[in-house]
């Protein structure tokens, strides 16, 4: 990168952020639509996310020509970090809140209704123990820690390691060592969401755990299936890193865009340590 660069780079103006609202506004229509159970809502949905995933496959495939084109240098790559540490600096105050909601329900609010006078509830037999499915006391069977949960926890642990071994590798400049150590990490991501999905399956069908089991239902599913979303997010981005090392972009000197998706993937991984601890251990 130029030391010497003066001025920041500035694109040509671009409809795509127009379109990207657009596209948002249809999603969110959409989903409002169908909560009232209208038809249209579905197909509204739909229109809204093709046009962002059209948005976003050309408006990043844009940035992508500009950096290989070298019209980034060190000015925009200072911007693009504290813009990506801003970013996952939101998405810990994200996660934090559904933790702060599950400390309150389990710590604060559950004992706090069972101390009530049973004189004066409706719930006498609320005794506030966790796991909680509320005051109607529906049956159902919590997710052990020690089964899929574990190996999950040993999956994310090992990709975090193949995805510093391909940036090792980066630095070096082992091309094939780069795109080995990313095609095992975009490999143990999908396992991942693999395991989970037959995770659910098995709340569903087998322990009567759901989204409405109360407030550990809520709390678990809400706190594991924005954790996996981000999952799927990581993993699409690596395979786009991947596909982008196959081609022979990034240089041990110039490889911000995979620092990037390394930094999110890493903060993936500690955010499920935390989830394996407090969600399925304690």
């Amino acid at each position: 990168m130029s030391e010497t660069q003066a001025h920041y780079y500035v694109p040509h103006h671009s409809h795509y952020s127009a379109l990207l609202s657009a596209g948002v506004f249809l999603l969110a229509l959409g989903f409002i639509l169908r909560l009232n159970g209208m038809p249209p809502g579905v197909w509204s949905m739909l229109t809204g996310f093709g046009v962002m995933l059209f948005v976003l496959f050309r408006w990043f495939g844009m940035v992508i020509s500009e950096s290989v084109g070298d019209l980034y240098h060190r000015w925009e790559d200072r911007s693009f970090r504290w813009g990506m540490a801003w970013f996952i600096f939101s998405e810990v105050m994200f996660f934090a809140a559904f933790f702060g909601a599950l400390y309150y329900l389990r710590v604060i609010a559950a004992p706090e209704l069972a101390s009530f006078d049973p004189a004066y509830t409706p719930y006498p037999n609320f005794t506030g123990a966790w796991p909680s499915s509320g005051p109607k006391g529906d049956p159902f069977t919590p997710m052990a820690a020690w089964g899929i949960p574990a190996i999950n926890t040993l999956i994310l642990l090992s990709s975090g390691v193949t995805v510093t071994w391909a940036h090792w590798g980066l630095l070096k400049g082992r091309r094939a060592q780069l795109v080995a150590g990313l095609a095992m990490t975009v490999a143990l991501g999908l396992l991942f969401l693999g395991l989970q999905a037959y995770e659910y399956h098995e709340a569903y069908t087998e322990l009567g755990l759901t989204l409405k089991a109360g407030a550990y239902g809520a709390t678990f599913f809400m706190l594991t299936g924005f954790h996996g979303f981000h999952v799927t997010l990581g993993t699409i981005m690596l395979i786009v890193i991947l596909l982008r090392s196959m081609k022979g972009h990034f240089s041990a000197e110039n490889h911000f865009g995979f620092e990037a998706v390394a930094w999110y993937w890493h903060f993936v991984d500690v955010v499920w340590l935390l989830l394996f601890v407090f969600v399925y251990w304690l």
